[in-house]
């Protein structure tokens, strides 16, 4: 299974690799598209320099999953209950320790 889809435009290599290191937490193979772009940042459209993550179709549901959790920003942001590190929202475990977040969080 070689095919790759477009799941996320990211608004620069920043954010695709968040968003791909919280992908691939879950199990989902991620490819970045464009990021080489960013060496000629000022040559180039801003746009031109966004970077696409790229996944298989059969991990679309678990990648939307995450990328609406992603959206809805430091409201969800929660605290480890295990090691107290502080998680961003689209942080499923805690990117220091592998906890789970307390349920309700």
């Amino acid at each position: 299974m070689n095919e790759w889809i477009p799941v996320y435009q990211a608004a620069n290599s920043l954010e695709a690799h968040t968003l791909k290191g919280a992908m691939e937490v879950a199990g989902i193979a991620v490819l970045l598209q464009g990021e080489a772009l960013s060496g000629a940042l000022g040559e180039l459209p801003v746009n031109a320099v966004e970077v696409t993550l790229l996944i298989h179709p059969a991990d679309l549901e678990g990648a939307r999953h995450i990328l609406e959790q992603y959206r809805r920003g430091n409201g969800g942001s929660w605290r480890c209950p295990r090691c107290g590190e502080h998680n961003a929202a689209s942080f499923e475990i805690c990117w220091r320790c592998g906890q789970e977040p307390d349920p309700g969080v």
